[in-house]
């Protein structure tokens, strides 16, 4: 599916990164494994036969970015495809949130994911069909209690996905935006996953993620968002948002208690 394709990954030694890396790597490609744990990297590069890359670096500084670029640059065919998916997540009040928090979580979300991209493009516009991927989030349509600044982030990635695909509509490279619901990883903590089991909202698996984001790039659609009701409440929220208004009034005692 994906022979003689490289694929760079960033967060990949995270829950959906390393599920997204080990399904790349049985349906054939050759992987660039991002994050900032070498050895986390490293343990699951030998996980998948130790025949990939594993790359420890810092997107959210210059000189991450830019070792990124050096070491993409001097492989054989450059990279195929770029997946954006390190990110950092929030379930906290607003008006109790430290600023270096909620810098935090715009400046890896969203500012150096774009000035990643940016690097990279040039080395994706010289492959016959590059691609972008970024993930975002269910919390990139609807705007979330107790997650506010995580949902300015991703409405951001799913705004900019759009328009750098029609700034690129005439070019080679494809730009596709992905949004998982709620996932059963570590970006998740003990009362986030308290919370969504009393409100039961359904929480999916690393490993089904994966699988419907491989299906999902290897097709030829532009966006996908995952799960059901989720995505039925993407439509209606982007039409008559006050039909989720008042779902989310009715659910806001319980939120609140969590957080």
């Amino acid at each position: 599916m994906f022979n003689n394709k490289t694929i760079l990954v960033t967060g990949a030694g995270g829950g959906i990164g390393s599920a997204i890396a080990k399904k790349l790597s049985s349906a054939g490609a050759a992987l660039v494994l991002v994050g900032l744990n070498q050895d986390e990297l490293e343990k699951l590069n030998q996980e998948l036969g130790g025949q990939h890359h594993a790359l420890q670096a810092d997107i959210s500084s210059d000189e991450g970015r830019e070792a990124i670029f050096q070491f993409c640059q001097q492989l054989n065919n450059g990279i195929d495809i770029l997946i954006n998916n390190a990110g950092i997540g929030q379930f906290s009040l607003f008006q109790k949130m430290e600023s270096d928090h909620l810098t935090a979580i715009i400046n890896i979300n969203l500012t150096s994911t774009i000035l990643l991209t940016q690097k990279l493009l040039p080395l994706l516009l010289a492959r016959p069909d590059g691609q972008i991927v970024n993930v975002g989030s269910i919390f990139g349509s609807i705007g979330y209690p107790g997650s506010s600044i995580y949902c300015a982030s991703k409405f951001g990635i799913r705004g900019f996905t759009e328009a750098l695909n029609r700034e690129l509509m005439d070019t080679k490279v494809s730009v596709s935006y992905f949004a998982p619901r709620a996932t059963n990883t570590a970006i998740n903590n003990e009362k986030v996953v308290e919370m969504n089991n009393e409100l039961g909202t359904k929480m999916d698996s690393p490993e089904d993620v994966a699988e419907a984001f491989v299906k999902f790039v290897n097709s030829s659609r532009q966006n996908f968002y995952m799960g059901w009701p989720e995505k039925l409440f993407v439509r209606i929220n982007s039409v008559i948002p006050s039909i989720v208004d008042k779902s989310l009034l009715k659910q806001l005692p319980i939120i609140k208690r969590y957080l």
